[in-house]
C-alpha cells in the first residue's frame, strides 16, 4: 500500500513539475549591463533599463554635447577621424558634421577635437588637439578663443565646464602631443586647470598641481569642481572647493580607482540636478553620490571616454571606443543650453 502511495505520490510530482509555468527570461538589457553596487540605485536607474548601441564604426569617440531646438540632435567627436559627428532621433548611423577640423599635416594621431560645449548663444565650442586652443564655430569656420598662457602655447585643451558665475573652466593635459610631457613643442612645464573670462579673455591659472586633469564638472550649487586625473599611476577624481572668486582651494581626492583592473582611465563626467557624479572610468561610467559612496557602473559593450545628457535631460549619451551608446534614466541632468546661462 505504501509502495502505491510512494508511485502516486511520485506521478503527482511529476504531473506538478510539467505543468508548472516556466522560469521568466532573464530581461535583455541590450548592449551592455549594469554593476549594482548599491540599492540606492535602483533611484537612478531602472530595473528594465536598455542601454542602446547608436553608432558604430568609429575610430576614437569622445566629447558629446546635446543641442536642443528644431530638431534636436547630438555632436561628439572622434579625434583620430579629425571628424565631429552628428547623430538624432531616428538615425541609424552617424552622419558627418564637419570634417578636418585641423587642417594641414597632422604631426600626431590626434589631431582632431575633444571636448565638445556650447556657449550662452548657442554657439559651438571645440577643445582642439591639432591647434591646442579652444574655438568657436563661426559661419562654418573655426575662431580661436583661447590659445596660450603667458604668452606659451596651451598643451592640448581636453574638456571644458561652464560655472553659474559665466567664466569657462577647462583642462589641459599634454594628450595631443606626440611625446607629451617630453614633447620638444610643449611650451609649458605643467599640465593645468584653468578658467576663462569669455567676455574679456582673461585667462586664470587655478592648479598645476595635477599630473593628467581632464574631464571636469561642477555641483548644482557651484561650490564643487571635480576633475579627474587620466593618469595610470594615480587614476582619481580631484574635488576642490571653489571660492566666491571662482578659484579653486582645499583640493583632496574624491574617489580613487588605481588600483581597479578593468581598462579605462578617468576621464570625462556630468553631474545629475541631485549632484551626483556619472564619471568615465576603468570598465564603465561610475555613479558617485556628492558624499562619495560608488552607486554602481554602467558598462557599456566598450569601454567609455565620456557622457553627455540629452533629449528631455533622462539620457545619458556616452561615447565609447569605436561607439556612441545611450541608456535612459530615472534621473535627470541639467541641459547644455542651460548650463551655459
Amino acid at each position: 500500500m505504501r509502495s502505491r502511495n510512494r508511485i502516486a505520490t511520485s506521478i503527482a510530482v511529476r504531473e506538478l513539475a510539467c505543468s508548472a509555468p516556466p522560469e521568466p527570461a532573464a530581461r535583455d538589457h541590450g548592449a551592455g549591463t549594469v554593476h549594482r553596487v548599491s540599492e540606492a540605485l535602483e533611484a537612478i536607474i531602472p530595473a528594465d533599463y536598455v542601454i542602446e548601441k547608436l553608432a558604430g564604426d568609429m575610430v576614437f569617440t569622445e566629447g558629446p554635447v546635446w543641442i536642443n531646438g528644431a530638431a534636436p540632435h547630438l555632436l561628439f567627436s572622434d579625434i583620430p577621424a579629425n571628424v565631429i559627428y552628428r547623430w538624432a532621433e531616428g538615425d541609424t548611423d552617424a552622419s558627418v558634421f564637419y570634417d578636418q577640423v585641423y587642417r594641414g599635416k597632422p604631426r600626431n594621431i590626434f589631431p582632431g577635437s575633444n571636448g565638445l560645449i556650447l556657449d550662452v548663444e548657442g554657439r559651438l565650442l571645440a577643445c582642439e588637439h591639432g591647434n591646442r586652443r579652444i574655438s568657436r564655430l563661426e559661419d562654418g569656420e573655426w575662431v580661436s578663443v583661447v590659445d596660450s598662457y603667458e604668452g606659451k602655447r596651451l598643451n592640448s585643451p581636453n574638456d571644458a565646464a561652464w560655472h553659474a558665475n559665466g567664466w569657462l573652466y577647462f583642462t589641459d593635459p599634454p594628450y595631443g602631443l606626440v611625446q607629451r610631457d617630453e614633447d620638444p613643442d610643449k611650451d609649458l612645464d605643467f599640465n593645468g586647470i584653468y578658467r576663462l573670462n569669455y567676455a574679456s579673455g582673461e585667462l586664470q591659472l587655478l592648479n598645476r598641481e595635477q599630473t593628467r586633469p581632464n574631464g571636469i564638472g561642477f555641483s548644482p550649487d557651484g561650490k564643487t569642481a571635480y576633475v579627474s586625473n587620466s593618469d595610470d599611476a594615480t587614476m582619481v577624481w580631484m574635488a576642490y572647493d571653489v571660492t566666491h572668486e571662482g578659484l579653486f582651494e582645499n583640493g583632496r581626492v574624491f574617489y580613487d580607482v588605481t588600483s581597479a583592473e578593468a581598462p579605462g582611465l578617468p576621464d570625462g563626467l556630468k553631474l545629475d540636478v541631485s549632484g551626483n557624479l556619472y564619471a568615465t572610468g576603468p570598465g564603465g561610467v561610475w555613479i558617485f553620490t556628492p558624499a562619495g559612496e560608488h552607486l554602481g557602473t554602467i558598462q557599456p559593450d566598450e569601454v567609455p571616454a565620456n557622457v553627455a545628457w540629452g533629449d528631455d535631460g533622462s539620457s545619458l549619451y556616452m561615447t565609447a571606443r569605436t561607439s556612441l551608446y545611450r541608456i535612459k534614466l530615472s534621473a535627470k541632468g541639467p541641459m547644455p543650453a542651460d548650463m551655459a546661462k
